[in-house]
């Protein structure tokens, strides 16, 4: 969180450390306008937006117990409400989240992102661009989301999820999730490919609802100098990099094992903990993965939310303006880490709890 650094950080916007695409400011996420609405009220995610952050607030929620229908566990169809038009529920896990040995992942070039019709020219043209005005930027491999489902195995009570992934890169998600013609873009994918997404980056990013010994939940508000979305609230958050499995420029889908990719999905919301809220590894609970969000704001781009539990390790009364351990040092980045008093009670579908969540963290 303090310095800037290229290796395992916040590449969640591509410009912080897990290799993104800028070497400090900005993050290649953004965050719903202005709102940090809790979890549930989102159906199990929090629109992503992660980079670096300027201070640090708790929130209590309660997480539901897991339950439903015996025969199908998890499975149960529950209507998914969001509060915030900007963000989009793509799915919401069986309720509790589901471990690591629940999720698999099928890594294929059938499901990178489509050529561009009349060719990627338009990326590179707005890549340099970019480098122009943020020279700082750098580019980096992604893993894209292309589909997320839940299914129920022969013999098995337990439902797993399969993700399948492509590979893409930072420089791509800018030139496409965040390009002027990204709607077009979208449109075209529906008419020719019968999926909006079809010639989009889309980054799958990861972000973390963490919960601390005392239940309250830590918050961040982003920087007044990131380069998207400043002063906004997110959560701990970035993305898993193909790199941390495979170092060099240009991983290979054949050098991605599935089950190393899940691993690196669920250690890389553990290392982003880490890095911005400065906890011990150790201090952490394994995750659970609640859901997969999309921001609308960028085109529609995928976060895998997960719920984590610091055992011990962070109380809100070490959290305050005096003794917080978040920041490693003062910087661009951070600046405080203050508490907001818990409530016995919220409900994640009242707009005026809502409200009074979002006055509390400004």
């Amino acid at each position: 969180m303090a310095e800037a650094r290229r290796t395992r950080g916040r590449g969640r916007e591509g410009f912080k450390r897990r290799g993104g695409g800028a070497l400090r400011p900005a993050n290649e996420k953004p965050r719903a306008k202005g709102r940090a609405l809790p979890l549930q009220g989102r159906g199990g995610a929090c629109g992503r937006s992660r980079p670096v952050s300027s201070e640090c607030r708790l929130w209590r929620l309660e997480i539901p117990d897991p339950g439903g229908d015996p025969a199908r566990p998890g499975l149960e169809s529950r209507p998914v409400q969001t509060m915030d038009a900007e963000v989009s529920l793509l799915l919401q896990c069986p309720a509790g989240g589901l471990p690591q040995e629940q999720v698999r992942v099928e890594l294929s070039p059938a499901h990178d992102r489509r050529p561009l019709p009349g060719g990627d020219k338009a990326i590179t043209a707005i890549w340099e661009s970019r480098l122009q005005t943020q020279p700082w930027l750098f580019d980096a491999p992604k893993f894209r989301l292309h589909t997320a489902t839940l299914t129920a195995p022969m013999g098995s009570r337990e439902p797993e999820l399969l993700l399948r992934l492509g590979l893409t890169s930072y420089r791509d998600f800018l030139g496409t999730n965040w390009a002027s013609s990204a709607a077009w873009l979208q449109q075209q994918g529906a008419a020719d490919w019968g999926d909006r997404q079809a010639y989009l980056a889309d980054p799958l990013g990861v972000g973390a609802v963490l919960a601390t010994a005392d239940d309250f939940l830590v918050f961040l508000r982003r920087s007044q100098q990131v380069a998207e979305a400043p002063g906004l609230v997110d959560v701990p958050g970035g993305h898993p990099e193909p790199q941390a499995l495979c170092p060099g420029d240009s991983p290979q889908h054949k050098d991605l094992p599935g089950e190393l990719v899940v691993r690196e999905l669920f250690s890389s919301v553990l290392q982003e903990i880490c890095d911005e809220v400065n906890l011990p590894l150790s201090t952490l609970s394994q995750p659970l993965l609640l859901g997969i969000a999309r921001n609308e704001t960028s085109a529609g781009r995928a976060s895998a939310e997960f719920h984590v539990h610091a055992c011990g390790g962070c109380r809100r009364r070490r959290c305050g303006p005096s003794s917080a351990p978040l920041p490693r040092a003062p910087s661009f980045s951070t600046t405080a880490c203050r508490g907001v008093p818990p409530r016995p009670s919220l409900d994640p579908h009242s707009s005026a709890d809502n409200k009074g969540l979002f006055l509390e963290l400004r």
